[in-house]
């Protein structure tokens, strides 16, 4: 009996030990596919920076940093050639900022609806369309600018500015819902118990509770718009000119690097290369200032 009972001991350790490498086995090829991920995130990043600053700073050093950056002039066929892109990052900052004003309120409000106040059957149906909205292509909402825009306000910045809002409410909406149903509902019920009416518990209590989530959507919504360039280019008229006016055509950075790169060559190509840098610094000053404000929020928090 005790040569048995010894026997099944040994066999319960030897399964214990069987199932414990199968773990360790499991968890080192999940650590090692995790690793292998992030290195190609890594990589891909790092070749995108190499290839973007050793075409495009050599470019900017050819041309001048000032007169590439501040020049109001872009005329690769004028002899010598001129390659000022200030117009096109005044267009870009203008666009942007209207589809900002835009897109923005009616995507937190959306999103204050859809989190707070929807009722149950109107949600089933909003919530689907919203995330519909959010993946239409660029394209589709190019031609949709021309059909329902432009007739009206013409090929210009305010058109732009417009298509681009529409174009980021369903981004903002989404990722704003999700900060709004993190904060704890004992945040919204305490506001109320205290006499707070609804809107005002919400707006006043829940909303700045949720204001790194909000201000996520903001950033996120930010980038769509100075990235997008489909829907811009079809609508926004492509004059490489400084936007005097609402009403007047303008170019963006994108639009500007899409509409030449393929018949660019020499230093035009390289300047268009550096324009592609110029927004990149952009893309990247704004994700470390969102990183620099929410460590702030959450040192104060």
């Amino acid at each position: 009996m005790k040569s048995i009972a010894g026997g099944n001991k040994t066999l319960a350790a030897f399964g214990l030990t069987a199932e414990s490498k199968a773990v360790n086995l499991r968890e080192s090829f999940a650590a090692g596919l995790f690793f292998v991920s992030a290195s190609v995130s890594i990589v891909a990043i790092v070749l995108i920076c190499a290839f973007l600053l050793g075409s495009g700073i050599p470019a900017i050093a050819k041309i001048g940093a000032v007169p590439f950056l501040l020049g109001k002039e872009w005329s690769p066929t004028d002899i010598p050639p001129l390659y000022g892109i200030f117009p096109m990052i005044a267009g870009s900052l203008l666009v942007t900022a209207l589809a900002l004003l835009l897109g923005m309120p009616l995507g937190i409000l959306s999103a204050v609806f859809l989190a707070l106040s929807c009722p149950k059957r109107l949600y089933r149906a909003a919530k689907p369309a919203l995330e519909l909205l959010a993946g239409v292509p660029s394209v589709v909402y190019g031609f949709f600018g021309m059909m329902a825009v432009v007739p009206f306000l013409g090929n210009s910045v305010l058109s732009a500015g417009i298509l681009l809002g529409i174009m980021i409410l369903p981004v903002t909406a989404n990722i704003s819902e999700s900060a709004l149903r993190a904060v704890p509902p004992e945040y919204y019920e305490g506001a109320r118990s205290l006499g707070a009416g609804h809107y005002r518990s919400v707006f006043g209590v829940v909303m700045p509770a949720a204001k790194s989530g909000l201000l996520a959507a903001a950033i996120l919504g930010l980038g769509r718009a100075v990235g997008e360039t489909m829907a811009v280019i079809m609508v926004a008229g492509n004059q490489a000119r400084l936007p005097l006016s609402l009403n007047k055509g303008a170019r963006t950075l994108t639009a500007n690097v899409v509409l030449e790169m393929g018949y660019a060559e020499g230093l035009h190509r390289e300047a268009l290369i550096a324009t592609g840098v110029v927004l990149f610094i952009f893309i990247l000053l704004l994700n470390i200032s969102f990183s620099a404000l929410t460590r702030r929020n959450n040192a104060k928090n």
